[in-house]
């Protein structure tokens, strides 16, 4: 039988704020993060390798991670994962080699498939149908505007008292988020698997079983996925490279763009608990192919701005919407191994995004590579739209009454 719901005060100091800490203290790293590897006297390469360190962890350990919550249950998955980022963090500021950088941000991605899994997978389990797409698209607009804030924070903490600064910071708002998770997250599951066996075979089983959803759902998560991660190259890439802005122009429009995007997470929350998933998703796709489709008409300035508004905008109605289908398909009896595949279909896509902007743009240039993302965001919302069902009318695993609208 699901558990009461708990308060939106204990929600958010259990969730809300310890996502807000960790997607502030990632923030916080972003600018100095790729200097502090070059500092240890590597190449541009290099240096980039140790910035995508955390998401490759992240991606390896995605199914690993879904099947141990089996074991572990959901709080002490939460802790252990936060506790791995806080460490890792601290230790970045003690290497002394470049090798130890590499290893300390592959953990600190197995922290966050932890952290973030865990979280979704108590969402999923305390919070009812008819809720979930406000409470994930809050998680969506927090997550969004820790980054927004944490770059200009953690340039400032870089500059005035040095380049491994910011890691300590990230550290402490990790160890806070630690004891957030300590005291007031509830274990929901007590049906915890003790064996020491992971549980490979309902992974299997599940990807049999839920083929369809997998093959649908997931296929429009990665075009998704893919065109939200390839904005974030092809806007400072074309308006550097191919209209001649300056540094501060870029900023600019990124800036304005990312205050509209974040303010749209509470109506993303309601149309989804009461239209529907697809009233927010598919719109949110079509909306972002359609900006990204204007970017090589873009003349200048007001024309890059034009375009990534017009991105911010669906990005904004779209805040939530992947994490809320992955947990509305996810099933009871295999959340956590069903949410391990979600989380890898979703990081596959984001990894792939960028890398299909390179190779195109390589091949034909950025404006061909933007109107190949264009099509890419208007396939996922197509399959959205036809292929994937509405999990809002779906009936919810409570005993003795159904889900409500």
């Amino acid at each position: 039988m699901r558990t009461k719901s708990p308060s939106m005060m204990r929600l958010m100091i259990a969730v809300y704020v310890p996502t807000f800490l960790l997607s502030f203290g990632q923030g916080i790293i972003i600018p100095t993060l790729p200097l502090y590897a070059q500092s240890f006297g590597v190449n541009f390469g290099l240096a980039s390798l140790v910035v995508a360190a955390d998401g490759l962890g992240t991606l390896l350990a995605d199914v690993p991670v879904g099947m141990l919550l089996a074991h572990m249950g959901r709080k002490p998955l939460m802790v252990t994962g936060t506790l791995a980022v806080a460490v890792c963090n601290l230790a970045l500021v003690l290497a002394h080699f470049y090798p130890e950088l590499m290893a300390y941000r592959l953990i600190g991605g197995v922290g966050g498939a932890m952290w973030g899994i865990s979280r979704l997978a108590y969402v999923t389990e305390v919070v009812p149908l008819s809720e979930r797409g406000k409470v994930l698209s809050t998680f969506g607009g927090i997550m969004r505007i820790g980054l927004f804030a944490g770059p200009a924070v953690g340039g400032y903490i870089g500059a005035t008292y040095g380049l491994s600064a910011p890691f300590l910071v990230y550290s402490a708002l990790a160890f806070l988020a630690v004891l957030a998770s300590v005291v007031f997250v509830e274990e929901v599951n007590t049906a915890v698997h003790r064996s020491g066996r992971m549980r490979w075979r309902v992974v299997g089983n599940l990807v049999r079983s839920h083929y369809r959803d997998l093959l649908s759902a997931g296929a429009a998560q990665i075009g998704a996925q893919a065109i939200r991660a390839g904005r974030q190259i092809i806007i400072p890439l074309y308006g550097a490279s191919v209209l001649g802005l300056d540094v501060a122009s870029v900023g600019t429009i990124i800036s304005i763009a990312a205050a509209l995007d974040m303010s749209l997470f509470i109506p993303a929350g309601l149309i989804m608990d009461r239209f529907g998933r697809k009233w927010a998703s598919v719109p949110c796709f079509v909306i972002l192919g359609i900006g990204m489709a204007m970017v090589p008409l873009a003349s200048g300035f007001r024309g890059l701005l034009a375009a990534t508004l017009v991105m911010a905008l669906g990005n904004g109605l779209g805040s939530g919407t992947m994490m809320t289908l992955g947990a509305d398909l996810a099933p009871k009896e295999a959340t956590g191994e069903f949410l391990g595949l979600w989380r890898l279909i979703g990081d596959a896509g984001n990894s792939g995004g960028p890398l299909a902007v390179g190779s195109v743009a390589d091949l034909f240039g950025l404006g061909i590579a933007a109107l190949v993302l264009a099509a890419v965001g208007l396939a996922a919302a197509l399959t959205l739209a036809i292929f994937v069902r509405e999990t809002l009318a779906a009936p919810e695993p409570v005993e003795g009454q159904a889900a409500g609208g």
